[in-house]
């Protein structure tokens, strides 16, 4: 027993690691299994109290950071304060991921429509989407510390990439899915056994086969829209855990931020899903913050510790940058769009 405790794993005790990923199984039961445990239409009430109860969940966890967490101080710049260094960055973690979490919901919706998911069905898949969004977030995290504390050239690369990201968001869409020709959804058609339609809840099921008339196990359009929405993920954690590592490098920090953020995206899209229009202006505020992100690592690991030519810039100011652009954006697309939501009932007369 005491060997198993010694044991750790990117700079922190290993039982730590099993104790946060079995807290965060615990909900996922409560979720499914208790509270959400039938199929049905989730209000946008019901989605505010949950995604409520996620974000009060995160700050008490950010509670934890700071009076009990053991900062590895290896992943920090200095060793004072360690615990409010690590709880402003978890904090800024958590507040980014969840801003890029809106850019999701968008692209989510696409996905609902384009495989015609009904809306009582589509808490299902979410809730499966964000078991496998857990699952990737953890290799893509575990290879990104790996690398970053190997080799910190990289954050160089990772900044570079950023503010592209940032420049890239101003012009654009950041990101494009064409569903009707997307090569992983053609191969899976290809290979699988594929319903016409949606089959009750199932995301497989199992019908006569054309030519011998057995039965054989055929997946559904569900299926094929859990796939497409981990796809998006994957295409999300591309520019999210870039932006997350040059926030912090310390791996739980990172981890644990990118998960609470992750629990409330199903919540936040139902509570926001047909009122995402209504933040149109919130792409400019999170472009701001990717290129001001980019711009700190070059300030702080080329400027400041390599060439010594400026001073430190301390972790606060990107939660101050981050609060204030996304929340500046939001308020500004709010007021904006203001009376976009009054004409729409006339137009519809």
């Amino acid at each position: 027993m005491e060997a198993f405790l010694a044991l750790t794993y990117a700079g922190q005790p290993v039982w730590l690691w099993l104790a946060f990923l079995s807290f965060i199984g615990f909900l996922l039961w409560l979720d499914l299994g208790v509270i959400n445990n039938k199929d049905g239409v989730v209000s946008a009430k019901k989605s505010a109290a949950m995604w409520a109860s996620f974000a009060s969940l995160a700050v008490a966890f950010g509670g934890y950071v700071y009076f009990v967490y053991e900062p590895n101080p290896v992943y920090y710049n200095s060793p004072d304060n360690l615990n409010q260094q690590a709880v402003i960055q978890y904090f800024t973690g958590y507040l980014l991921e969840t801003a890029l979490a809106f850019d999701n919901i968008f692209v989510i919706g696409m996905i609902f429509t384009f495989f015609a998911v009904p809306r009582e069905y589509q808490p299902r898949v979410l809730f499966w989407g964000i078991i496998g969004a857990i699952f990737f977030r953890a290799i893509f995290i575990s290879l990104g510390a790996a690398v970053v504390n190997e080799f910190t050239w990289v954050l160089y690369i990772f900044a570079a990439f950023l503010i592209f990201t940032g420049w890239k968001m101003i012009f654009g869409s950041e990101h494009e899915v064409d569903l009707a020709n997307n090569p992983v959804l053609k191969f899976v058609k290809k290979r699988i056994r594929v319903t016409d339609t949606i089959e009750n809840h199932n995301f497989f099921v199992k019908k006569p086969d054309p030519v011998t008339g057995k039965l054989v196990l055929f997946a559904t359009p569900l299926f094929l829209a859990l796939i497409m929405v981990e796809i998006v993920d994957i295409i999300f954690a591309v520019d999210s855990v870039p932006a997350i590592f040059a926030v912090t490098k310390d791996p739980f920090i990172v981890y644990t931020s990118n998960i609470f953020a992750i629990l409330g995206l199903r919540s936040m899209f139902f509570m926001l899903a047909e009122a995402v229009e209504r933040f149109k202006y919130l792409k400019y505020g999170l472009s701001m913050v990717l290129v001001l992100i980019g711009v700190k690592i070059l300030w702080n690991f080329l400027f400041h510790k390599e060439l010594k030519m400026v001073p430190y810039l301390e972790p606060h100011w990107s939660l101050i940058a981050t609060v204030s652009l996304i929340g500046g954006a939001m308020i500004y697309s709010l007021w904006r769009t203001r009376n976009e939501q009054k004409a729409e009932p006339t137009a519809a007369e």
